[in-house]
């Protein structure tokens, strides 16, 4: 299978899209909808259990036609086959990246299932991890945890503190320990795991999650589940990483949770690039970044139980496409992901939304809509039209006027639940591959993280 690992410069279509973004650059998105009552029915896409609702971006259909002839150019669909097969396309570590192979079935496995079963007598899991080992797990449990039969916590951070605050009020006894570390040599994990098998003092229950059996054997770890080398951290909250979650949600739950994944690969897989929705917002997010200037996204959450979403993203996206050098390590010239931040609806209108209309940086928005209530979505849908139209009052004084003219769009899913909360992610792990595909990086790899683990393993050492 050959793969485009081109310059996307080199694409006929980049240079059509720089071209036809000089046209853009000062087009009105009142105008826009004031001349096309069509406008807010034509720019949504669908896939089960989500719409993207794109009208309040600035672009028209022929930028979707030149973003669809770019990503065709790149060879999209020959790297989403390459995806899919398992092919090495981590070229970096020479692995593959298959992760949705563990929405395509019993991802959990009949062994964690089973252990999850066996957990009479338990009152709190004590979930170890950092990063992906935790971000993905942390942000599952919260969303879900008003039905969860098993409380959670969580420590991350090698900050005693953390783990000390995970402890509080619990009893060794009914307590389970979670140490999740693919490597099993992650300093802050381990750090945590030592002082929490202190704590238990040879009771309660301590496992392990990991790719190192060896090592957390040796540990003292009881039941050790597999967690797979193919797996990066990031995109591994469908697997056994996220035992705490399954423990405490029930298998009901998360086999619903991987059936919205899998409901999105098929979507990813099957939909024409100009109607697919992960696409349109990897497309949407090239226009934005390389061709209208954009140096950061935000994304804001309408629903409580979405709040973790942000800091979930912005590993996936920064981790995965904040890279420098394409696939044959070549110096790029051109923008790969942009900084990307944000916060729950309704509390960040209080906070930074001031920024988002007024500021001098213009900050395209995702606005996640999820049928919580309808003053949620009030305030959702208000916020999106006042970033797009602003106040167009010219008796007002300055400091009352909002320019409008500001991008964002409405990714709503039909509930909040287990499922649609898998497609959600799902839809954004997929967005996050295309944008590698058409900036020609890897998105599987992290080595700019190595750095300072090992400068940090090196302090510790020489004591200075």
């Amino acid at each position: 299978m050959t793969l485009n690992t081109t310059p996307p410069t080199g694409c006929p279509a980049w240079a059509k899209l720089a071209v036809h973004a000089e046209g853009w650059r000062e087009a009105r998105l009142a105008d826009l909808f004031a001349g096309d009552a069509q406008r807010a029915a034509q720019f949504v896409a669908r896939a089960p259990g989500l719409a993207l609702d794109y009208s309040r971006q600035r672009c028209g259909a022929l930028t979707v036609r030149l973003l669809a002839q770019l990503a065709a150019e790149r060879g999209l669909e020959g790297w989403r086959d390459a995806l899919f097969a398992g092919a090495p396309i981590n070229v970096t570590e020479d692995r593959a990246a298959r992760h949705a192979e563990l929405r395509a079935g019993g991802a959990a496995g009949a062994e964690a299932k089973a252990l999850a079963r066996g957990m009479q007598g338990v009152r709190r899991i004590v979930h170890l991890g950092t990063g992906g080992s935790e971000l993905g797990p942390r942000l599952l449990y919260d969303a879900l945890r008003e039905q969860a039969r098993i409380e959670v916590r969580f420590a991350a951070n090698a900050d005693p503190l953390d783990l000390a605050r995970a402890l509080e009020g619990a009893e060794p006894a009914s307590t389970l320990v979670l140490a999740v570390s693919k490597t099993f040599t992650t300093a802050e994990t381990l750090a945590n795991a030592k002082a929490a098998k202190d704590w238990l003092g040879g009771k309660g229950r301590l496992y392990a999650v990991t790719a190192n059996e060896a090592a957390a054997r040796a540990f003292g770890a009881q039941q050790v589940l597999p967690l797979q080398d193919w797996v990066g951290g990031r995109f591994s909250v469908w697997s056994a990483a996220s035992f705490s979650a399954l423990a405490a949600l029930g298998e009901g739950a998360f086999d619903e949770f991987l059936a919205g994944g899998r409901d999105i690969d098929r979507h990813f897989r099957e939909a024409p690039l100009e109607r697919n929705l992960p696409v349109l917002l990897a497309l949407v997010g090239v226009w934005n970044v390389n061709f209208l200037g954009a140096a950061t996204h935000c994304v804001l959450p309408y629903a409580h139980a979405l709040r973790l979403l942000p800091a979930w993203l912005q590993q996936l996206e920064m981790e995965s496409n904040g890279k420098r050098v394409d696939r044959a390590g070549n110096a790029l010239e051109y923008a790969t992901a942009p900084v990307l931040w944000g916060a729950e609806g309704t509390p960040s209108q209080h906070s930074f939304h001031q920024l988002l209309h007024q500021g001098t940086q213009v900050v395209p928005a995702d606005f996640i809509v999820a049928g919580v209530s309808a003053q949620m979505e009030a305030n959702a849908e208000a916020q999106s039209r006042a970033l797009a139209f602003g106040t167009g009052d010219a008796a007002l004084p300055p400091h009352r006027r909002t320019p409008g003219n500001r991008p964002s769009s409405i990714l709503r899913l039909d509930r909040l639940d287990a499922r649609h909360l898998g497609s959600l992610l799902a839809a954004y792990e997929h967005k996050v591959f295309v944008q590698g595909v058409l900036w020609n990086i890897n998105s599987f790899d992290q080595w700019g993280v190595e750095l300072g683990k090992r400068l940090a393993d090196d302090i510790l050492r020489k004591g200075s």
